[in-house]
């Protein structure tokens, strides 16, 4: 039997609904999917809480005032959770960049910031791809990527969830902690082509003349999930040479995903799950939880 290609709601489902938000989450779900990739930031408090900057993004989030914010920040790392209630994240700022790329998204006005418990208790049956997001660029923005994994895995276990997760970071130490102290958490590899060049950076290791996949093979990854555009036929053979299953980011496109598919990528993320939903003769389908 062929296994089911998967389609993953990428901060949800951003291109109809607030990312990164339990409503947007929520929705989603009603739609149909059942996959989705979210953001992890750490506040102040220790909490993992569902957000993609490191900073406050002026575009999505309104203060306590109602009023968008004039410029980014504070850190999130800054705030506590209960400071992070104060703020809106349920619309994008008219005549924004973002809302220029993503017309149709529904808005969910007076949507919070979410824990990661609270997320994984409302939807528990969906089943989520855990960035970490952590920038070896800017240390002092965030807790550190072995830090954060470690705080993601608790709230996983207090919420039942640790079988429906994946963990997953362009900053590679997170992951790696993880095959280290839990090797039974499923993790992900995620490059673009500027990660790739500053491998040493992004990875903690030299790239020492290995393709990505190889690279990735030797973290004992299952999962390599590459920039789609950037990516070549041959890589993706190459990578199921290697045992790795392949699911790349962002794909919006009904057509980049059959593409993908036919190259042996066992899914993709996508803002657009919904492109995918259709149960038509050679179209693509989410997975059920």
């Amino acid at each position: 039997m062929a296994r089911e290609f998967q389609i993953i709601g990428h901060r949800g489902a951003r291109g109809l609904f607030p990312e990164n938000t339990i409503e947007g989450l929520r929705a989603a779900a009603a739609q149909g999917a059942g996959r989705f990739e979210v953001d992890i930031a750490v506040t102040a408090d220790g909490v993992p809480v569902l957000y993609h900057d490191l900073t406050l993004n002026p575009d999505i989030t309104r203060g306590p005032d109602g009023a968008w914010l004039s410029a980014p920040g504070p850190a999130l790392r800054a705030l506590t959770v209960k400071a992070l209630q104060g703020f809106d994240v349920g619309r994008i700022k008219p005549g924004s960049g973002y809302a220029a790329r993503f017309p149709e998204q529904s808005p969910a006005d007076g949507a919070r910031i979410p824990t990661l418990e609270a997320v994984l208790r409302a939807l528990p049956r969906a089943w989520f791809t855990i960035e970490l997001k952590t920038d070896p660029r800017r240390p002092e923005l965030t807790v550190s990527g072995p830090e954060m994994a470690e705080r993601v895995v608790a709230v996983a276990e207090a919420a039942g969830a640790v079988e429906r997760i994946r963990v997953q970071s362009f900053d590679w130490r997170g992951p790696r902690h993880l095959g280290r102290v839990r090797p039974d958490i499923a993790r992900a590899w995620l490059t673009e082509p500027k990660t790739v060049t500053a491998a040493a950076l992004w990875w903690g290791v030299e790239r020492a003349g290995r393709s990505v996949a190889e690279a990735v093979a030797a973290e004992g990854g299952d999962v390599w999930s590459p920039e789609h555009a950037s990516l070549e036929r041959e890589w993706v053979a190459e990578a199921l040479r290697l045992g790795l299953t392949v699911i790349p980011w962002t794909v919006n496109e009904p057509a980049t995903m059959v593409r993908l598919k036919e190259w042996g990528a066992a899914g993709v993320i996508s803002d657009r799950p919904d492109r995918a939903l259709p149960t038509a003769s050679g179209r693509l389908r989410a997975p059920q939880e």
